[in-house]
């Protein structure tokens, strides 16, 4: 079976679940943002703390526990994003992150219901729920990353004047619970340039749309 077809879970270096219907939050970095000593590290940490949930019996214990340990690892990949640092940035080029942000509205309707975004330097936080199609099957994470990010690769890579790698090949994938949480990611995403000293307040950063007032 191909990769791109919807399947509700699989697995890379990560595992990537798809529940029908269901809304995901979605970050995806440039390729070589992350130091490969910290990407070892961290993958490690993701290892053992796996290796600590299959050791608890109880089924509703261990989602409890997985969701609360794939939130702060996260945390930590994200905050590495953050951080000041010599990796690329090219999404800082107006031109870049304009081609990004169009091509993350001209999936919304069609591939998906577009909630929220934010581009930062070297990375993107996206929120949606990918669309059922005609024959009632939906479209799949795996295929609506590939064409965007395959797409904007491209067009950046052009505009930077470089070959290469643009985009890190995997992804983070969460799915959002309830409405609750919704708000809280929604929140989150609009937030980051300021957590992050690139803004002092949501409002100011261009870069970044919501459906939903905050």
């Amino acid at each position: 079976m191909s990769t791109l077809r919807y399947k509700q879970f699989y697995r890379r270096h990560l595992p990537h679940i798809q529940p029908l219907g269901a809304t995901l939050f979605v970050t995806f970095r440039l390729a070589g943002s992350v130091p490969r000593c910290v990407v070892e590290h961290l993958s490690q940490e993701a290892e053992r703390r796996q290796s600590a949930l299959d050791y608890i019996n109880d089924p509703e214990e261990r989602r409890r526990r997985s969701y609360t340990e794939l939130n702060r690892l996260f945390g930590k990949w994200d905050a590495v994003l953050d951080a000041p640092r010599t990796g690329p940035s090219w999404l800082r080029s107006p031109e870049v992150s304009r081609l990004v942000a169009k091509a993350l509205h001209s999936g919304d309707g069609r591939e998906y219901d577009l909630v929220a975004f934010c581009i930062m330097p070297n990375h993107v936080h996206l929120v949606f729920t990918p669309l059922c199609r005609e024959d009632g099957t939906y479209h799949s994470l795996s295929a609506i990353m590939r064409s965007l990010k395959g797409r904007t690769a491209r067009q950046a890579n052009f505009v930077l004047g470089r070959r290469g790698a643009f985009w890190q090949h995997e992804n983070y994938d969460h799915v959002v619970r309830d409405k609750a949480e919704l708000s809280r990611i929604i929140t989150y995403v609009l937030e980051n340039p300021v957590k992050a000293g690139l803004a002092s307040s949501h409002d100011e950063w261009e870069w970044s749309h919501s459906k939903f007032q905050v």
